[in-house]
């Protein structure tokens, strides 16, 4: 598993899958950095963005953690090649600003894998100099949405202030029924160790794979962290969407009954 120039922090391959074991790619030197989650989700939105960002970035993967806590499977390559399912994390830089970008295939199937693998990765951000958390995702709306809102939740009021001056909304009771997942188990547990934590979720369907949603996060981060990235990829990507979603509404329109069909029902 992994390089020759790798090792893992518990157990290896030949002992068995532990709990959770972290293999060390590179020991880089971070400055003044934010750790950036963007694991699937709702309309993949944190994922979106986390990918974006390492593609236009300067970018050097840190570490990868493997757990019995992810789904039982390897993805697999247009070449074939098959790989365990893990999560990645990834030293971006973007301008001055040193980011910890943890994005990746899965997330855990239970919530003792959640809480393992927050664990885990706010370890690694420890080990590297973290000094804030943004998780990201979406927020489902349960229908098309024209302006995406990006709500968020924080570890503190003065965190709280500063999202507001860039552009977060604050809803009471929103998301309903909480953060589930790493997303928030990084603002809870981030926030009960001392770091500046918060979640930041672009408004969606819930249905579809949202860039449209991934552009409105990501327009937070730059103006949060000053930085700025090509966004012509994502808008790409929702233009490509917008085309799916008139061609699903065109279908549902040819399929709703008439007024001819309506009078001989009942």
């Amino acid at each position: 598993m992994g390089s020759t120039d790798a090792h893992l922090s518990a157990g290896s391959a030949n002992e068995g899958m532990d709990d959770v074991e972290v293999e060390v790619l590179a020991e880089p030197e971070l400055v003044d950095s934010v750790l950036i989650e963007g694991l699937p989700g709702v309309g993949h939105v944190g994922t979106l963005v986390a990918e974006h960002l390492i593609e236009e970035g300067e970018s050097e993967l840190l570490r990868r953690i493997y757990s019995e806590h992810l789904p039982p499977q390897v993805t697999v390559s247009e070449s074939g090649l098959a790989e365990l399912v893990c999560i990645e994390c990834h030293h971006v830089v973007l301008g001055d600003r040193d980011l910890l970008v943890v994005t990746g295939d899965q997330q855990a199937g239970s919530g003792v894998g959640h809480y393992r693998i927050a664990e885990a990765v706010l370890d690694i951000a420890e080990e590297v100099g973290v000094e804030s958390v943004l998780a990201l995702g979406g927020v489902p709306t349960g229908e098309l949405v024209e302006d995406h809102a990006v709500l968020g939740a924080a570890s503190s009021e003065s965190l709280i202030e500063t999202l507001e001056s860039s552009g977060v909304e604050f809803r009471e009771n929103e998301p309903e029924g909480g953060i589930v997942g790493i997303s928030g188990l990084l603002v809870g547990l981030g926030g009960r160790s001392g770091l500046d934590a918060a979640c930041l979720m672009g408004e969606t369907s819930g249905y579809l794979v949202d860039p449209k949603s991934a552009q409105a996060v990501l327009g937070v981060l730059e103006d949060l962290l000053e930085f700025e990235v090509d966004l012509t990829d994502l808008e790409e990507r929702a233009d490509e969407m917008e085309d799916v979603v008139e061609r699903m509404q065109e279908i549902e329109n040819q399929n709703m009954p008439t007024e001819d069909d309506l009078r001989y029902i009942g």
